[in-house]
């Protein structure tokens, strides 16, 4: 089939991506194993606006889910995937809707960074490696209702403020001393080469990450042999455990308005899966897990998806409807 696909090739495989420094280093990382795999294939970056990048006009408002949610950092990309324009997609698949538009798919990931999230604080008192470290009442910079839930639910007494930008601008909001500290996924900073500004690595007990944190999905259309060229260079197990977490949010219909962190890891073929949704304020907390052995796509999603049904029969009636108030 690739010798196939090789030989309907465009001249130069296009490859779509936003124009932030992380995305465009995870698309590098896609393009650098994509011609080791295929040597003497050409292949060019796209860079593509979205409707979510963040401008400073923008102010430190979160994306609006009436407008889209998380699926604005997408939209405009999935559309040049669509119409031709370019031949595939990167993504980071944490900011990727479970529904993808008809016609696209994503059937390969590189292997996932680490998944965990990090705190950077301003003027770090100590050496503690918790949430503890946080000084009482300060004010932590996050657009993540997860990261917001997560937070008040150990530290109530923690004022959340809304924090837009890429991983260097939040950073330098941080070290201006717009807020005392934020937060960012490890995976980030370790791709960026920033890992060391990270104060406190935060452990899935005190920071479930949020569903495919840390791994960078490959988007193609459906039935494309193209798609081909990417199965040298896609890891299965990030792709089965990526898919069972993202399996929980579809049951539910989260969004990115939704405080749910979900996990996904192997113990040999057992995969362990574990989900919590929290209040916005931080006073309610639902947990589940499941495991079972996982060994296809398939069974990577039934888990998935029983692990969401499991949380849902536990939520109280319109949890998941919960409205973001900014300042909390």
């Amino acid at each position: 089939m690739l010798k196939r696909a090789m030989a309907e090739l465009p001249d130069i495989v296009k490859i779509g991506t936003r124009g932030s420094p992380l995305a465009l280093t995870q698309t590098k990382m896609v393009q650098a194993a994509l011609t080791k795999a295929h040597p003497g294939l050409e292949t060019e970056i796209v860079i593509i606006q979205t409707s979510g990048d963040w401008k400073p006009e923008d102010g430190e408002t979160r994306l609006q889910a009436d407008a889209g949610g998380k699926a604005q950092f997408a939209k405009e990309i999935e559309e040049a995937l669509l119409s031709g324009a370019v031949d595939c997609a990167v993504h980071s698949m944490k900011d990727m809707e479970t529904a993808l538009p008809a016609g696209l798919q994503i059937a390969h990931m590189l292997p996932r960074e680490d998944a965990r999230d990090t705190l950077l604080i301003n003027n770090l008192a100590n050496n503690s490696q918790n949430l503890s470290t946080l000084p009482h009442g300060c004010v932590v910079g996050t657009a993540s209702v997860r990261r917001q839930a997560f937070l008040l639910a150990q530290r109530p007494d923690l004022k959340i403020v809304p924090l837009r930008g890429n991983v260097q601008t939040r950073i330098e909001k941080l070290r201006s001393g717009q807020v005392d500290a934020t937060l960012l996924a490890l995976a980030g900073l370790k791709r960026l080469g920033l890992a060391d500004e990270a104060d406190v690595i935060l452990e899935p007990e005190d920071m479930l990450p949020a569903a495919g944190q840390g791994a960078v999905g490959i988007e193609t259309r459906t039935g494309d042999e193209l798609a081909a060229l990417f199965d040298d260079i896609s890891c299965r197990e990030t792709l089965l455990r990526v898919s069972a977490e993202r399996a929980v949010l579809a049951v539910l219909n989260a969004s990115c308005h939704t405080p749910i962190g979900v996990h996904a890891h192997f113990d040999g073929d057992v995969l362990y899966v574990r989900a919590r949704a929290v209040s916005l304020d931080g006073r309610e907390s639902f947990a589940e897990e499941v495991s079972g052995t996982v060994q296809t796509s398939e069974q990577a999603l039934a888990l998935g998806k029983n692990l969401g049904a499991a949380l849902a029969a536990c939520l109280p009636s319109g949890f998941l409807d919960q409205k973001i108030q900014d300042g909390l």
